[in-house]
């Protein structure tokens, strides 16, 4: 692996860590790694990574081997492939070793343990012997399936500390242990033997007794929330792929005059290579040759098509929208704005805030505190002068009746009722880790292009010369303009056609390219174009209509004149238009307390006029992408939590920075993979349904862990007495598991604000 290290010397080192099972994990890394000298380093656990500054020259593998002693697994990250085509990344989804294993062992654990709950809680199915085939299931479940646990726990006893796992394991542990003990020693494995409905509470020797059925439902259920939550994590590099996946993936390079097609990876510097109509232009450049509109909205979030000819320069990944351009590339690989944009959406990922699960942080308090009680129990009731047997039957009842059933299903079950409903509104919420950020924001910036607006141009206004009848300049422009390819053309036709009806065929059709289109139309010579055009053959526009134009500019507007016969005829505006629902979802933003900013590449008076509009009082304008991820850092530095909402590339870096990412699921794959809520509908008032959903299925996986926690902490002082009946407990355990899944399926019921 030693390979990797040349490369990665100045830039910082990134390891990616293996074996994490709570940020408990990562803040420990993260000590360990900043105890060596020269060295500083961030542990991130929703992304895995480790970020690590480093002198010049410093080895990697000391880096690993560091991370190894204190338990995890480390390695810098793999390499790209030559191609950095999907095939790779779909083999290394397949063949992640961690996530196989754990599905592995939760269709064990499931298969196993079904039937010895079944056996455990009802009577009937106690036939002769049924314990030893209860053994028999749960054994393999209670080692095999919950050797994770037990790793990590033996991991957090040689560094002096608890987790969940450390409860996890013991309670497992000792449940098998007892429950072999109860068996082989005791009473429990003689023919015959039932575990009846008693709800009665006596002090018991619990050699009659068996547990089999806690160790191996406590495993399958913590099995199954650490699956889907290791499921939804390593998402976390899919906007990275996505956003790589945007670009050519071969160039028509010029070689000796003719056209040779060959991999974008192999493209140098000075080399000039052909872009048609349609096709993505390879790699940033310079326009040798030829005219066209290039669609950047992806990149740069202005909604207008750019025009571009000899000596501009164009970017790569973007849209070559009209003619054909020959290019000579001026930066190549991970020179690229597009390579630059990808490395934005992997830092600002990589320093997330890290998320502590709640159950995590209670549990550093309330498993030593158990073990505490354990003992205790151990030492009073043989200080007292009871049996051995009934001693450690109470100290084993604490560690039973403690560990987290119910706990294993809190969140799961609120998260998957809560995203199911969230996925019936068009709302997609990526997992827990999500929810924590949406009860503290007080700040939405909003992305203006396809967020706010729809995101195509619009034909909005048909202002004519005096004398000339709208309608036929409507005919006369959308018959020329349906004949072109380019974006404003398009609406322009989409326009005319769906207020005068089908557009006739024109004849002559010639397009100047970059200047405007002109044809024969009803026997009359059309000029549809800039205003330059149709002054060059003498067609002026009368002052009233100048100043409608120089108006619409002034809003940002694109301004299209017409002409035939001689005179200019009229003017069509052309414009990118607000959706019909974002006035409302704004002020039903306001209403849950949020500040909305409205965030926009477009300039100053169109941004302006939109943020009047729908009702935003804070607005800024004129950003390209990387200073969308400085806005949402300085706004964060102020001390707001922040949630962005946008569609394209060009906020995929500010998606993955903002404390909450939404993502319009009309939008690119990109964001959608940066964000962290995606809103299917397009619609902006998804948003509030999001934030208001997401607020309320947090407070219910935290009331969950409330009653979940209350359940254990009043059961304890029965186990610790010695009072405890297994089916009592069994029964208890069972009712603390429905409460948590009855509380989940509330959710069920949350209804949008908006029909």
């Amino acid at each position: 692996m030693s390979t990797h290290s040349p490369a990665i010397a100045d830039a910082g080192i990134e390891l990616e860590i293996g074996g994490m099972t709570c940020a408990s994990c990562a803040n420990r890394i993260e000590r360990k790694l900043n105890k060596l000298d020269g060295v500083s380093a961030t542990v991130n656990y929703a992304t895995e990574k480790a970020k690590v500054t480093a002198p010049d020259g410093y080895d990697p593998q000391l880096l690993v081997a560091e991370v190894e002693k204190t338990g995890y697994t480390a390695a810098p990250p793999a390499p790209p492939t030559d191609e950095g085509g999907p095939s790779g990344d779909a083999a290394n989804d397949d063949a992640d070793p961690e996530l196989t294993a754990l599905r592995q062992r939760l269709i064990g654990a499931i298969v196993l343990t079904v039937p010895v709950i079944a056996m455990a809680m009802i009577p009937a199915l106690q036939f002769t012997n049924w314990q030893w085939l209860s053994l028999a299931l749960a054994a393999p479940v209670i080692v095999w399936a919950a050797w994770p646990f037990h790793r990590a726990a033996w991991a957090n006893l040689k560094h002096g500390t608890a987790t969940m796992d450390t409860l996890i394991s013991m309670g497992t542990s000792a449940a098998l242990l007892w429950s072999l003990y109860a068996l082989f020693f005791g009473t429990a494995g003689e023919p015959g033997m039932t575990h009846p409905f008693e709800f009665t509470i006596a002090p018991s020797d619990g050699a009659a007794n068996i547990y089999l059925e806690v160790g191996a439902g406590v495993t399958m259920f913590i099995l199954a929330g650490r699956y889907f939550e290791k499921r939804s994590k390593r998402q976390a590099g899919a906007a990275l792929r996505a956003l790589l996946e945007l670009g050519a993936k071969e160039v028509a390079v010029l070689r000796d005059g003719a056209e040779v097609k060959i991999p974008t990876s192999q493209l140098a510097v000075g080399d000039e290579f052909v872009v048609r109509p349609g096709e993505k232009i390879a790699t940033d450049g310079t326009v040798s040759s030829g005219t066209s509109a290039v669609d950047a909205s992806m990149l740069t979030g202005e909604s207008v098509p750019v025009e571009v000819a000899e000596g501009d320069a164009v970017t790569g990944a973007t849209l070559n929208a009209g003619g054909r351009l020959l290019v000579r590339a001026t930066r190549v690989g991970s020179d690229t704005q597009l390579a630059q944009m990808a490395k934005l959406v992997e830092d600002a990922q990589t320093g997330k805030a890290e998320v502590q699960r709640l159950a995590d942080r209670i549990s550093g308090v309330f498993v030593p505190i158990v073990i505490v009680i354990a003992v205790i129990a151990l030492g009073a009731w043989l200080g007292a002068g009871f049996p051995a047997a009934a001693a450690f039957t109470a100290a084993v009842a604490v560690l039973v009746i403690a560990c987290p059933c119910a706990l294993g299903l809190a969140t799961p079950t609120a998260l998957l009722v809560g995203t199911g409903r969230g996925a019936q509104m068009g709302v997609l919420i990526k997992g827990p880790e999500v929810l924590e950020s949406t009860r503290t924001v007080d700040t939405v910036v909003l992305d203006k292009t396809g967020t706010v607006t729809s995101g195509t141009m619009t034909l909005t206004d048909v202002i004519t010369e005096p004398g000339v009848d709208r309608d036929e300049l409507l005919r006369r422009a959308g018959a020329l303009e349906n004949a072109s390819e380019h974006p404003i053309a398009r609406a322009i036709a989409r326009g005319a056609a769906e207020e005068v009806g089908a557009l006739p065929t024109p004849e002559g059709f010639t397009n100047m390219e970059g200047k405007g289109v002109r044809g024969s139309v009803d026997r009359a010579t059309v000029v549809v174009g800039r205003e330059s055009l149709l002054a060059e053959e003498s067609q002026h526009l009368s002052s009233g209509v100048a100043e409608a134009k120089a108006r619409a500019e002034r809003e940002g507007k694109t301004v299209v004149a017409v002409g035939w016969d001689g005179r200019a005829r009229g003017i069509l505006v052309v414009a990118d238009t607000v959706k019909p629902t974002s006035a409302e979802a704004i002020a039903e933003l306001k209403q849950l307390g949020l500040t909305p900013v409205l965030l926009t590449g477009d300039n100053q008076a169109v941004a302006r006029e939109i943020a009047a509009e729908v009702g935003i009082d804070q607005v800024i304008a004129e950003v390209l992408p990387t200073d969308k991820v400085d806005v949402v850092a300085r706004l964060q530095n102020e001390g707001k939590v922040v949630a962005m909402v946008g569609d394209g590339v060009n906020d995929a870096p500010a998606l993955a920075q903002a404390d909450l990412g939404m993502a319009m699921g009309t939008g690119t794959d990109v964001a959608i993979e940066a964000a962290d809520i995606t809103l299917v509908r397009g619609d902006l008032r998804a948003a509030v349904d999001a934030i208001r959903l997401s607020r309320r299925t947090l407070s219910t996986i935290k009331t969950n862990l409330f009653w979940a926690f209350a359940y254990n902490v009043a059961a304890i002082p029965v186990a610790a007495l010695g009072m405890l009946n297994p089916m009592l407990a069994g029964a208890a355990m069972a009712f603390s598991s429905v409460f948590v899944v009855g509380n989940s399926l509330r959710l069920r019921g949350f209804t949008s604000t908006t029909k």
